[in-house]
């Protein structure tokens, strides 16, 4: 099976590399990007070629570019694309409907992680109706190499992509946030306080999953009646519920904004 990447951006870019870490060999993997010298970094691990060649080689054949994009580069490959080959948009914000509308094949949407880099990625896919259970197989095998692969059907993608492709970014923030309280109130030096969250937060996820334990479960175990642990869960369950509302109002209605946009 001959695997395709169009566009070298962020996620083109970490998928061709993990995908060749995987195991799929040289001759098996093609790339392309419009700024080619881009991809001399990886001129040892995929076949470059133009845009035309991949698509009419590969089986599978992912592009990777911005949503506004994503119709010209359809435009330019659909009829060179190998009969039966699967298409596989990384944009959840861009249609089957509209990719429909320049190309009748299958097609599946895939949503990474940045938690792809280390190999814990929670992928979403989804498929329009063309797509066999073959083909899914395949595509589950490709994205295995970056974590885990979640099915969900296309009108959930948005607020799925919430859930695991943003939440790194969300996490991020909140903890920084937390981080930068925390400085007001000690002397331990900032990197430190730093590791000591990160440490504590990555441990409690893993824990959490061991375990089979819920967050309540969690907050029941460290937070004793009439305790410390307990004056600050009460700031958050009282405190956090408005700001977290607020986030997925806004995030969602800037993912409707930009699928209309590329409708």
């Amino acid at each position: 099976m001959k695997t395709g990447i169009i566009g070298y951006g962020s996620m083109g870019r970490m998928l061709l590399w993990k995908f060749a870490e995987s195991g799929i060999a040289k001759q098996d993997l093609y790339a392309f990007n419009r700024t080619i010298e881009k991809l001399d970094e990886a001129k040892d691990i995929a076949k470059i070629v133009p845009a035309k060649e991949l698509a009419a080689s590969c089986d599978i054949t992912f592009v990777c570019v911005r949503p506004a994009d994503i119709k010209t580069v359809l435009e330019e490959i659909k009829d060179d694309i190998k009969e039966g080959a699967l298409i596989v948009s990384l944009n959840g914000s861009v249609s089957f409907e509209a990719i429909g509308s320049i190309t009748d094949t299958k097609t599946a949407k895939v949503i990474p992680s940045l938690t792809a880099e280390i190999g814990r990625s929670q992928t979403l896919v989804c498929y329009n109706g063309k797509v066999n259970d073959e083909d899914k197989t395949a595509l589950k095998g490709l994205l295995s190499s970056i974590g885990n692969v979640i099915e969900l059907p296309e009108n959930e993608m948005g607020m799925g992509s919430e859930l695991v492709s943003c939440m790194p970014g969300f996490i991020a923030s909140i903890f920084d946030v937390i981080c930068s309280s925390a400085k007001k109130h000690t002397s331990i030096p900032d990197d430190q306080i730093v590791r000591m969250v990160l440490q504590t937060m990555s441990a409690t996820g893993d824990l959490m999953l061991q375990k089979d334990m819920t967050f309540e479960d969690v907050v029941k175990r460290v937070a004793t009646p009439g305790g410390i642990t307990e004056e600050g869960t009460k700031v958050v369950y009282e405190g956090f519920p408005e700001t977290a509302d607020l986030l997925f109002e806004k995030t969602l209605e800037k993912r409707r904004q930009t699928a209309a946009k590329n409708s």
